[in-house]
């Protein structure tokens, strides 16, 4: 076996945690996977992995072959990218990060249009609400809020305005009442993020111009927007949530809308990229299908402009 095959061999190991799972995605079998794991490290004269019956780890000596294998194969996609380029062809892995509850619910159900437009793709996709680095990771691009973007190296391509609203289950306000101003909110349960503080600093416009910010808090954090929109759905408490993802609860009645008069609005969908002088094709292809898809006017707004007839916010 040629050494490039040994290191995707390898690498899929790693990021995949375990040799029958990279069987699986190799379409081989454990053993053979194994067998060829312990020819690596017989060549090299090193120990890669630790093994137990149940699982395996990656060494220390592992990591560092693992990182400079990566660098080699992407080097190796890229130019064979480079030269497809030339043919006009898109094609290879996409490697994509993005943030949970937005992937899910406008990303993910678009994806088969991309997919049958460029059938060479093959997506790898992370739902995630960490930071990610890019070049270290060797992600080809992420889908990040705002407030996630701290990396100036990086490109970063506006997709649409994240208008958040404040929500409540019927069965919350109920119990403890409706809030009528934001100060009101200090004596609320506010369910919050606990991985990117910012969420959690609700800024206010106030009448008559000046700004206030309300450090919220509650019984319940969570690391995904996605389990803040289910426990406010359960009655927990108020959640700070995007329109696109409340709106249809809202006409249900299953959701209620309070301080309708502080939407805010200043917080945005960007795709990120690592700045360079050749950006491949499979990379452009996506970010113009991403741009595509959300600007200038972003599908739920095209629907929900009167959910939030009056906003203070910028």
């Amino acid at each position: 076996m040629d050494r490039a095959s040994e290191m995707t061999i390898f690498i899929r190991c790693v990021e995949e945690g375990s040799f029958s799972a990279a069987a699986r995605s190799l379409a081989m079998t454990p053993s053979a996977i194994s067998k060829q794991i312990r020819r690596l490290e017989d060549r090299l004269g090193a120990r890669l992995f630790n093994r137990t019956t149940r699982q395996i780890s990656v060494t220390e000596v592992g990591r560092d072959f693992y990182d400079r294998c990566s660098r080699i194969m992407t080097d190796i996609e890229a130019a064979e990218e480079s030269v497809s380029s030339m043919q006009d062809r898109v094609r290879g892995t996409l490697r994509v990060c993005a943030t949970v509850a937005f992937a899910r619910g406008e990303v993910l159900p678009r994806i088969q249009e991309f997919l049958g437009r460029y059938p060479e793709i093959r997506l790898e996709l992370e739902l995630t609400d960490r930071s990610v680095d890019l070049v270290d990771e060797g992600v080809d691009c992420a889908i990040m809020l705002q407030e996630q973007v701290d990396d100036p190296s990086l490109v970063a391509r506006k997709l649409a305005v994240n208008r958040r609203i404040i929500v409540a289950a019927p069965s919350y306000l109920e119990r403890q009442g409706e809030p009528k101003s934001p100060e009101d909110l200090l004596h609320h349960n506010c369910l919050v993020m606990y991985n990117v503080s910012r969420f959690n600093d609700w800024e206010f416009e106030l009448p008559g111009g000046g700004r206030r910010v309300i450090q919220v808090d509650g019984n319940l954090r969570s690391n995904t927007a996605g389990a803040l929109f289910d426990a406010c759905l359960g009655g927990v408490g108020l959640a700070r949530l995007s329109t696109w993802l409340v709106a249809p609860l809202i006409r249900e009645g299953r959701l209620v809308q309070v301080l309708p008069e502080y939407a805010h609005e200043g917080s945005a969908y960007y795709v990120l990229f690592p700045q360079g002088r050749f950006l491949s094709r499979k990379v452009r292809a996506f970010v113009d299908f991403l741009v595509e898809q959300f600007t200038p006017v972003p599908p739920w707004e095209q629907d929900d402009r009167d959910l939030v007839p009056q906003s203070r916010s910028t």
